[in-house]
């Protein structure tokens, strides 16, 4: 098949691969922006995000464009290096200023990839595949951090001292890497008149400037906001944590669902409601069904012991 077997087919591979990873970088920033300007909405995106299927098949599709982006990069790279020695790609003519990318494209390729394998640490790994795995992080106090938390991961990755430096090498790299591969890949797929190629790299430049220079605010901002512990600090932000804690709380059943989180009256010293087929007795929960004796209203019970006594009360 020429998409795999020609030097052109591989390219077009590059092409579409890479123009599918600029929107995506793309996207990726204007999310983060949103942390920036509304830090709950930002955890809301997460949440909305999360684990669920739309956002796993995303996942995936964004794993596979990378790997076959880094596939077809070395093997062009081999290809073109064995053919004509150092030049890595098929371009007759190079702009000076953008010579220097074009001839280390695979050396850049390497700073952004181990980038992403650090971003994907502190960030996917304990966000989305924590979600899927069950496998959830814990604070240095014991508590769970609820995969949909992004700010509070923000505050953990930022709040370290080398976070800012790698982030901005890494920054520095992209930017190297999409204004040379941005107006590349139009000119491999034929697109490459002499009008529309300064057009091009005239758009690429600005285009991958405004993302980056984005990105490193985002990432000034974040750093700023970890060392002041403004994610930690916060009311809103701190409600949506209880929140979500709670949520992690009843799906482990460490909550009856009939209570919603809140605690029966004559039990203020237990921490949550009484679990199902327990009861109030006194200010602890306790197996057996004695709860219409501590509680007069059935709806301050929770689990069997509202059904009994909803059943006594007809």
């Amino acid at each position: 098949m020429w998409l795999f077997n020609s030097s052109i087919g591989r390219k077009f591979i590059m092409c579409l691969t890479g123009a599918f990873l600029v929107l995506f970088v793309t996207f990726h920033c204007v999310m983060n922006s949103v942390a920036i300007f509304w830090p709950a909405a930002y955890n809301c995106i997460c949440e909305f995000l999360g684990a669920n299927w739309y956002a796993l098949i995303g996942t995936m599709v964004l794993a596979a464009g990378f790997l076959l982006h880094i596939i077809y990069a070395f093997w062009l790279t081999l290809q073109n290096r064995k053919a004509r020695g150092n030049d890595r790609y098929a371009v007759t003519s190079k702009p000076p200023q953008v010579e220097w990318a074009s001839q280390n494209m695979l050396v850049l390729g390497i700073v952004i990839l181990a980038f992403l394998a650090i971003h994907g640490i502190q960030f996917w790994y304990k966000m989305q595949f924590a979600e899927i795995t069950g496998n959830l992080v814990t604070c240095e106090c014991g508590k769970v951090v609820p995969p949909a938390a992004g700010t509070l991961f923000l505050q953990m990755a930022f709040g370290e001292w080398y976070t800012l430096p790698i982030y901005l090498i890494g920054f520095i790299a992209l930017w190297f890497h999409m204004t040379h591969g941005f107006w590349s890949m139009f000119q491999s797929c034929g697109w490459n008149g002499r009008v529309w190629f300064n057009r091009l790299k005239c758009i690429a430049n600005w285009w991958t400037s405004i993302v980056v220079l984005l990105f490193i605010a985002e990432a000034v901002v974040f750093t700023v906001n970890a060392k002041n512990q403004t994610y930690l600090n916060c009311p809103v932000l701190q409600e949506q944590y209880e929140e979500m804690q709670a949520a992690i709380a009843l799906e482990e059943g460490e909550v009856a669902p009939c209570c919603a989180g809140e605690v029966a009256p004559c039990c203020q010293q237990a921490e949550g409601c009484c679990a199902e087929n327990t009861c109030c007795q006194g200010d602890s929960c306790a197996a057996g069904e004695c709860c219409g004796k501590c509680v007069a209203e059935g709806d301050s019970c929770c689990g069997k012991c509202k059904e009994i006594v909803e059943s006594e009360n007809k």
